[in-house]
């Protein structure tokens, strides 16, 4: 191992973790000084262990070369893992700090590590070797896998193209880290304050949420705030019966990190797009896009668009008719006002009540955010054998967060950590982490997940209720983490949520279906006053008007991801404004004014932030094919809790990970490909001909995998 700099407090995030469970993450001793001499340790002994296995005279075997590479990594992932927790959820001016300088070294090291020659030699020697048959097949995936993300990052360019591969590489990692400081700098800079007078049509569970708020700015502008977060946004947009601070408050989210000041992202993104489109032409491809995907199920950016385009016209026409009834309700108040993007959420909810007699704050009164969490465990009891059993004898990295252990058959499976509260350094949304990954190399190591929301915490006894959107939200992402604690593999680069980007969402948003089955909603949505359980009659209007937003919920996703796409497979950024270039191409596709995209470009975290959803945020279009179509097989055998299915489920989709091609993981649990109409269907969209039989994804070839 390298030699250690002085002052060596940092080593504790280097060493195999300790404690129970197989060890467990060391929060409680972590500071970020730590971070960057941990990192910078970390990256010498993982080149120290290439430069070993490189210097081999044995010929290339799977024992002596990839091996060491899936070994290898431990020290780095270890201190990867709790440097990447404090970055998005506790970050503050020293971890941004330590990114500026962490962000492009750890690139460089990335580019040391794919543009070895002496190493893709070994590699390109096993994969094409005469001793590749007799490998196990989940050894020849993940041979193909190291052989082909060498070659796409450039193992085979000459050393000039290599070199200018390596520098935009570390270009890139320090303008994704400005952006999403940006964006953080404009989630917590700006709040709206509102008196006592500006809360008239907020229910009781928003304006505890706002006084909860304002308490957590230190009441520095007033009693009561709005956040410049989605969760904050959304309840107040849709309920807020003053049109003025409707539009102040969509104005401000909406405009993260394009407010023309030093946090404004505009340049940022053309500063992005101008590499990644160098880079992509230096490594032999069309566009980025065409690079992005080679290894997606998808495969092609025109797959991708075709399934797009089959939504795109339903969706936009499912807006007209939602924008139709909205105006009604509003010359009929005698508003005097034309349907604006301020306006949507506030009308639809009207329209709900009027058409479906649903009331989204009725509906809350149910969900209590600890008694969905416990139906959470419950489904993942029936369909699984999971229980999870609270325990307090491991650290966590701040107050909020709880740790329960998984078990099945009362042996340990892993850890799911849960942490749901917003705070300031927390970047928003939700999303699922794996801490460790499941592995069998040697012994079986278990797996530790975590569920991270940004629910606003109310007043000391004081239930969280939630909406019915966040309800969802919190199964789906649960569906990851039991993606992750279901893994059963050999090898950790293969483990678990180690999967294409557009099939990774379709574990967990299938698991969005179980939320409003009557056996989890009879049991844990309870009334937060009488303890009742939700009564039928409001189940059944849940079921009616769950269609109700679904032009609004998918135009506004799909014209983000309709832009990251079009963005994605232009070549020439010669003088490129992102603003304009999101004007034009909303204009371009007939984009309904009503509404906008849900992810502005200066705000497109999932693509400019990194690139793990850059030319791939039709992901969650393509997943969804899967999961509605997966859930009509759990309709087709019975029910949600059908024991063969769940069985087949788990064994085909949740355990397998990346261990063979997803396309014919999901042919053994379904029989066939997913129907897309499965989609159309789910959404309430009509399926043009359905009568004369269904049509097929075509994903069948899936990855080209070795021995197929």
């Amino acid at each position: 191992m390298a030699e250690m700099k002085a002052d060596a407090d940092w080593k504790i995030l280097l060493a195999d973790w300790d404690g129970p469970y197989g060890g467990v993450p060391p929060f409680d001793k972590v500071e970020v000084s730590m971070f960057q001499p941990a990192l910078e340790a970390a990256i010498e002994t993982a080149q120290e262990g290439i430069d070993e296995t490189v210097s081999q005279t044995a010929e290339p075997t799977f024992e002596n070369t990839i091996l060491p590479l899936e070994e290898g990594a431990g020290e780095i992932m270890r201190v990867s893992t709790v440097y990447g927790i404090w970055a998005s959820n506790l970050s503050g001016p020293e971890v941004q700090a330590v990114q500026r300088e962490v962000a492009p070294k750890l690139a460089a090291f990335q580019d040391s590590l794919y543009q070895n020659a002496d190493l893709f030699a070994r590699i390109d020697a096993i994969y094409n070797g005469e001793d590749f048959d007799a490998l196990t097949p989940e050894q020849q995936r993940l041979v193909w896998d190291y052989y082909t993300d060498f070659t796409r990052a450039g193992a085979g360019l000459d050393d000039a193209d290599k070199s200018r591969v390596a520098e935009i590489n570390q270009e890139l990692a320090s303008l994704y880290t400005t952006f999403s400081n940006n964006l953080l700098h404009d989630e917590e800079a700006y709040v709206t304050w509102l008196t006592e007078e500006e809360l008239s049509g907020l229910p009781q569970s928003v304006i505890s949420a706002a006084k909860s708020a304002a308490g957590s700015r230190d009441n520095e502008g007033g009693d009561y705030a709005i956040l410049n977060t989605r969760s904050s946004m959304d309840p107040f947009l849709t309920y807020s019966d003053n049109r003025a601070l409707r539009e102040e408050v969509w104005r401000t989210y909406y405009n993260r990190g394009d407010n023309g000041d030093a946090y404004d992202n505009n340049q940022v993104i053309a500063d992005i797009m101008k590499l990644r489109a160098e880079r992509s032409a230096l490594l032999g491809y069309d566009n980025y896009a065409a690079w992005s995907i080679e290894k997606a199920v998808a495969k092609t950016p025109d797959a991708a668009m075709d399934l797009m385009m089959k939504v795109w016209p339903a969706a936009k026409a499912k807006v007209d008719s939602e924008v139709a009834a909205m105006q009604e309700i509003a010359d009929a108040e005698g508003a005097d006002i034309t349907i604006a993007p301020w306006d949507y959420r506030y009308y639809a909810e009207k329209v709900r009540q009027a058409e479906y007699d649903f009331d989204s704050e009725e509906v809350k009164q149910y969900l209590q955010l600890e008694n969905l969490r416990e139906g959470m465990f419950w489904m993942a009891g029936e369909l699984y054998g999971f229980e999870f059993q609270p325990v307090d004898n491991v650290p966590v990295f701040h107050e909020d967060v709880r740790v329960w252990e998984v078990l099945r058959d009362g042996e340990h499976v892993g850890l799911w950590y849960f942490d749901p509260y917003a705070r300031s350094g927390k970047r928003s949304g939700a999303w699922m982490n794996a801490y460790r990954t499941q592995d069998n190399i040697n012994g079986y190591t278990t797996p530790i997940v975590s569920n991270n929301s940004n629910f606003v915490e109310g007043a000391e006894g004081e239930p969280i209720l939630i909406s019915w959107d966040d309800a969802s939200t919190l199964f789906h992402e649960f569906g990851h983490a039991l993606h992750g604690l279901n893994s059963n593999v050999t090898y950790p680069s293969l483990s678990g949520t180690a999967v294409p980007r557009d099939y990774v969402e379709f574990p967990s948003q299938v698991h969005e279906n179980w939320l409003p089955t009557p056996e989890v909603l009879q049991r844990y949505a309870l009334h937060v006053e009488t303890g009742e359980p939700i009564p039928q009659e409001l189940v059944d209007k849940i079921e009616r008007a769950a269609n109700a937003r679904q032009g609004f919920d998918t135009t506004e996703y799909l014209a983000s991801a309709l832009v990251d796409m079009k963005l994605h497979t232009m070549t020439d950024f010669t003088g490129f404004d992102a603003d304009t270039f999101e004007h034009e191409t909303l204009d371009s596709l007939g984009m309904p004014e009503e509404l906008p995209m849900r992810h502005r470009m200066p705000q497109f975290a999932h693509v400019f932030s990194g690139e793990g959803y850059a030319a791939g945020y039709y992901a969650y279009l393509w997943a969804d094919t899967f999961s509605a179509d997966a859930w009509e097989a759990f309709e087709e055998a019975g029910g949600p809790y059908d024991e063969e299915t769940a069985a087949k489920f788990q064994k085909w989709i949740l355990s397998v990970g990346n261990t063979i091609d997803p396309s014919e993981a999901y042919k053994e649990f379904r029989g066939h490909a997913p129907d897309t109409n499965a989609l159309m269907r789910d959404r309430g969209f009509g399926v043009p001909g359905e009568a004369s039989g269904a049509t097929d994804m075509d994903v069948g070839a899936g990855a080209e995998t070795p021995g197929e």
